[in-house]
């Protein structure tokens, strides 16, 4: 195994653990608090756990391509985050047919952790990318 790859894997794990059980805590205490009346199809912990997955999936495929001296960080970060939507679409079928009458707390359930981790991901792919010019 490359070693800047298993570097920058472990870097990126540690950071990404840290953010995501960060960000669980404060939704679930957050979800407790103010909507914990609501019924929902899909629990937070198995959005975040599907979420974890495929970010650490896209990541580390990035990182792999970047190891081996690929330089087109941006345009498999961006194929990557097309099939993050397509997956989350799938993740979501669920929802968009339950009979539910508000399907928008699931909605944001997800979205919610969904968009902290792409901040998450910009921030570490655009460290990486910055890595190559040093």
């Amino acid at each position: 195994m490359n070693p800047s790859f298993k570097k920058s894997m472990q870097s990126f794990l540690l950071q990404f653990i840290i953010v995501a059980v960060l960000s669980f805590g404060i939704h679930s205490y957050l979800w407790s608090y103010f909507g914990g009346e609501s019924e929902i199809v899909i629990p937070i912990w198995q959005i975040y756990a599907f979420l974890s997955l495929v970010v650490i999936f896209i990541y580390a495929w990035i990182a792999y391509q970047y190891s081996r001296g690929k330089t087109e960080i941006f345009n498999y970060f961006m194929g990557g985050t097309l099939l993050k939507m397509i997956l989350a679409l799938l993740f979501l079928l669920p929802v968009f047919f339950s009979d539910l009458e508000s399907k928008r707390p699931d909605v944001f359930n997800f979205f919610a952790p969904y968009f902290v981790f792409l901040a998450f991901e910009v921030f570490i792919i655009t460290q990486l990318m910055n890595q190559k010019t040093e």
